[in-house]
């Protein structure tokens, strides 16, 4: 039984009501009670709070039985709303949601410019335009979370952004200058990429890995449910895990890091090379897999290879329940995660299951925006189902 003051009291009362509902979607006072054990009057005085606040609003089921409709609750997703920025090389996504979580706004810029000041700029000009389009709801825009494709400090200060090559940046407090009024985070791309695994796909995985593949190799580890980011905030940089001992060079300064092998901009580098042609894009992939294009086929059979090795040393040190592989290529190769699973040959390796993440280049900005809401509701974990328009669109794009 939990003891303590009035006060901690309500506030743990209030999160599980909250939780519940969200996790619901449409719920009864009664069926709150039921689920989180609290007595009816109890239920009745925090909804009456969350109605006056505007949080959570009531509505009439329908039913085809007699009597009374039951009065349910829902989160109101437009009491308040938050942006999820993902903040990648020379590509920016934004990513509005409403407190339900749901996608209601994205837009994407490509600045060409890797100078710092001139990107802070940028992101203050947009962040700007989304409060002033949102700031007529209750609570307005709530929060901002920009994802970094880098090493993030537990303070949120930038250590490392191999790409655009900042260090030490403090690109919070830079915002925070300009946007005074406004709560901003800053987090690695790959913890949110995870967080948005769990949210709204993997709600029942509490030790799940997200391995991105994109511009470099980032790993995002929940562990027990909750984001796994080590003593420094470093955990999860799995892309300058050593796999060939004096191999290729990499940007981070070693050699022999698994990005080198298999990220997929190291595969279109390598297939530019092999096609002697400057710039190879994800479509072109696409045909060359269609026409099953030998080079092709063989170059991802090797980028499958070493990408099982990193994986084989992951599953190894973390014992996974659900490994989510976020990458556009192996989507669209058949049977890529039999391929990947056929180079595991040890007994040591144990997990439940390998996937392909559908979430694809929204999962950043998807698991900023769920972090924004969890943290603003206070609520210990949220559930969130994605519509089947959005998965489409996430993987059409």
């Amino acid at each position: 039984m939990v003891t303590g003051d009035g006060a901690y009291i309500k506030k743990i009362n209030r999160s599980l009501i909250l939780k519940n509902i969200v996790q619901h979607g449409l719920i009864s006072r009664a069926d709150l009670s039921k689920t989180i054990g609290l007595n009816k009057a109890t239920v009745s005085v925090q909804v009456a709070d969350l109605l006056q606040e505007e949080l959570i609003y009531e509505t009439q089921q329908e039913h085809n039985t007699v009597g009374r409709r039951p009065i349910m609750l829902s989160i109101n997703s437009k009491a308040g709303y938050v942006l999820g920025i993902d903040l990648d090389h020379h590509c920016i996504q934004f990513t509005v949601s409403g407190l339900n979580g749901q996608p209601i706004q994205s837009d994407t810029i490509y600045p060409e410019t890797n100078d710092y000041d001139e990107i802070v700029s940028l992101l203050v000009v947009h962040i700007k335009h989304y409060v002033s389009l949102y700031s007529n709801s209750h609570c307005g825009l709530v929060g901002v979370m920009i994802g970094i494709h880098g090493t993030v400090n537990n303070d949120e200060s930038i250590l490392f952004v191999p790409k655009y090559q900042w260090r030490y940046k403090n690109l919070k407090d830079d915002l925070q200058a300009e946007l005074t009024d406004l709560n901003i985070n800053i987090e690695n791309n790959a913890n949110l990429s995870a967080y948005a695994e769990k949210v709204y796909k993997y709600h029942q995985s509490d030790n799940l890995l997200t391995i991105i593949l994109t511009s470099g190799i980032g790993a995002g580890i929940m562990i027990d449910g909750k984001l796994h980011k080590g003593y420094h905030g470093y955990a999860g940089e799995m892309g300058h895990m050593i796999i060939a001992p004096d191999g290729e060079p990499c940007k981070c300064g070693n050699h022999g890091c698994w990005e080198r092998y298999s990220s997929e901009t190291s595969l279109l580098e390598d297939l530019a090379m092999k096609y002697n042609k400057k710039n190879l894009t994800i479509n072109d992939i696409e045909m060359f897999i269609k026409n099953k294009d030998d080079i092709t086929i063989q170059q991802i059979k090797q980028f499958i290879q070493h990408l099982a090795i990193g994986l084989n040393n992951i599953i190894n040190l973390y014992n996974p329940e659900t490994i989510v592989i976020n990458s556009k290529i192996l989507q669209l190769y058949p049977n890529a995660v039999e391929e990947i699973t056929s180079h595991f040959r040890s007994s040591v390796s144990t997990y439940r299951e390998i996937v392909l993440s559908d979430l694809a280049d929204n999962a950043c900005v998807l698991g900023a925006c769920a972090l924004l809401i969890q943290r603003f509701l206070e609520v210990p974990e949220l559930t969130f189902t994605l519509n089947e328009e959005h998965l489409v669109t996430s993987l059409v794009k």
